[in-house]
């Protein structure tokens, strides 16, 4: 699993970042609303966790993989 982390460009997790993670841009990125969500104790209905899966998933694949661009197995 670390190998394949390790495997991902570091510029596609960039776009998937910018693309995917932050879209709808307007009123406000999808990822930021449904983190607002969870930390208020409303992230209750399946669509909304899902969305907050799909929307957050590439910044976790990116923080994981800049945590092991040092990482030497």
């Amino acid at each position: 699993m670390i190998a394949w982390i390790q495997s991902l460009p570091i510029s596609i997790l960039v776009i998937l970042c910018l693309t995917l993670g932050l879209a709808p841009f307007v009123p406000e990125p999808h990822v930021w609303e449904k983190l607002k969500m969870l930390f208020s104790g409303t992230l209750k209905k399946p669509i909304d966790i899902f969305d907050l899966a799909m929307h957050g998933l590439p910044f976790l694949l990116l923080i994981l993989r800049l945590a092991l661009s040092g990482y030497q197995k």
